[in-house]
């Protein structure tokens, strides 16, 4: 019997002290967009084909458990197509109260998500996609390791 040794593509092994990708998600319609960007170039992240997710976005007020299931569901749809982890997002979301505010900030870190920003869907220009839009943000603030 051959046993064969599985390494991540460049041959080192993933950190996992690093931070994972930063995602954009669009959360101001009925149903969540997310998308990547890399290098400033966006892209909008689909499920794989077999595999769809329900992305239905909760009214504000739903409970804690809806918006996490939202989160999760955003970032199992991203690291399928990224095929690596992702750990930060910026979420673009109907203006709403404070303590929602917070609820949302909390519901993203029980998905293991920490939401950089929360940005109101009137923010973004009209006609920009806006989970692109997200993306291209959560890049810019995504926390960068420190040098060694």
């Amino acid at each position: 019997m051959k046993l064969f040794q599985i390494e991540e593509p460049d041959g080192s092994p993933v950190d996992a002290d690093m931070p994972g990708a930063a995602i954009g998600i669009d959360a101001a319609g009925r149903a969540a967009e997310v998308a990547v960007a890399v290098g400033g170039n966006p892209a909008a992240l689909a499920d794989r084909d077999g595999w769809p997710l329900d992305l239905a976005v909760p009214v504000p007020s739903a409970p804690d458990e809806a918006w996490r299931h939202l989160f999760e569901g955003a970032r199992l749809r991203a690291e399928r197509a990224l095929a690596r982890p992702v750990s930060h997002a910026v979420l673009v979301a109907q203006p709403m109260p404070d303590a929602e505010i917070a609820r949302l900030h909390a519901a993203a870190d029980a998905a293991g998500i920490a939401l950089l920003r929360i940005v109101a869907a009137g923010e973004i220009a009209a006609g920009e996609n806006r989970a692109c839009a997200a993306a291209i943000l959560a890049e810019e603030l995504m926390p960068r390791p420190e040098a060694p």
